[in-house]
């Protein structure tokens, strides 16, 4: 799972990125073109993990993980260049969903671009680019789809090329209407046909209004673009990367005397979940609990690919319990005699917080 976070210049991105991960950035490299790339690995915060780890003691307790990039170089009017450059857009499109920064913070030392502060109006920049950037790729595309169809070719490669070029006139005319590919439906043969163009308008979209330390300068949050796979909060992005740095005992106090309930992390990791639409599951032995990320309405089988290919080749059952049922029955065997460890073949649809034991023989 990984996540690119865009902003325009001084929205703050780099301190939600160091709020997100401590400050520990794994590496910065700085990409063809120039542009300055932060990657770092964050372990997804799960209290039901913690709960199996105290109770069953293994040796390890493993987290799921997101991969987040801080990825700097976007500004108004790129797309109406002719799109976003080559290497800008190859960081932007490897990501399987898009965090947007949006400034809501006044600052007297670090003047907005564009003159004021105005979430929403941000906001739209935002999505004007990423539509301009998709709308340049379709064209060039196009093109080439054009040309070789003047060349000839056998049926079968005019019939593919036909098709794929009334898809993208199809995406075309989404796009100069305003709508973001993400809200066009696609046959699963259309979705196999776009899988390598990366488009931008089509990926899962987490927005962070990024607010001050003073409650008092909040602006109202802008109107979330409408669909499913979109969702806003808001973060005081500078308190929360304090927050980060600290002890946890220190970040602990600091919560309590000021009745926050948790760090902004734990709501903005869930939120990451929600726009990627997975949901997590258990496995468990004697060296260590682990948990895995896996696609809502994910199958048995595909859980058992997601731990090793060797489980989903050789798949025979799925043994399957709640993680809750579990902490209460103490073992598995307890668990075996009471009745509440179910046999699930290969088309069983993966439900949060199971705890899944794959039967397999290769």
């Amino acid at each position: 799972m990984q996540i690119g976070i865009i902003g325009l210049p001084q929205s703050g991105k780099t301190t939600i990125f160091r709020a997100l991960t401590g400050g520990r950035a794994e590496r910065s490299t700085f990409a063809p073109g120039g542009l300055q790339v932060q990657t770092a690995i964050v372990n997804v915060p799960d209290p039901r993990l913690d709960a199996l780890g105290e109770r069953f003691q293994p040796r390890r307790t493993v987290h799921a993980q997101i991969q987040y990039t801080d990825i700097g170089g976007l500004e108004r009017g790129l797309g109406e260049a002719g799109g976003l450059s080559g290497p800008l857009l190859n960081q932007i499109a490897q990501n399987d969903a898009l965090m947007v920064v949006l400034r809501a913070f006044p600052s007297a030392i670090v003047p907005h671009p564009e003159g004021s502060i105005d979430p929403a109006r941000d906001l739209a920049i935002i999505q004007d680019e990423l539509m301009l950037s998709d709308m340049a790729l379709i064209e060039r595309r196009l093109q080439r789809l054009r040309e070789r169809m003047s060349k000839g070719g056998t049926p079968a490669e005019r019939e593919a090329n036909a098709r794929e070029m009334a898809l993208l006139e199809r995406l075309m005319a989404v796009l100069e209407a305003g709508r973001p590919l993400r809200d066009e439906p696609l046959s699963p043969d259309e979705e196999r046909m776009l899988r390598g163009y990366g488009f931008l308008t089509q990926k899962p979209l987490l927005i962070i209004v990024n607010q001050g330390d003073d409650p008092a300068d909040d602006l109202p949050m802008p109107k979330a673009p409408e669909g499913e796979r979109i969702t806003m909060l808001a973060l005081r992005g500078q308190l929360e990367m304090e927050l980060a740095q600290m002890s946890p005992e220190e970040a602990a106090e600091f919560l309590a005397e000021f009745g926050i309930e948790e760090l902004g992390l734990y709501r903005v990791v869930r939120a990451s979940y929600e726009v990627l639409g997975l949901i997590t599951f258990f496995t468990m032995n004697e060296e260590e609990i682990r948990a895995w990320a896996l696609r809502r309405g994910g199958t048995a089988l595909e859980a058992a690919a997601t731990i090793h290919t060797d489980l989903a080749r050789g798949f025979i059952r799925a043994e399957v319990i709640e993680y809750d049922r579990l902490l209460e029955a103490g073992s598995l065997a307890e668990a075996r005699r009471r009745g509440w460890l179910r046999l699930e073949g290969k088309d069983y649809i993966v439900q949060d917080g199971e705890m899944l034991y794959i039967r397999f023989n290769v």
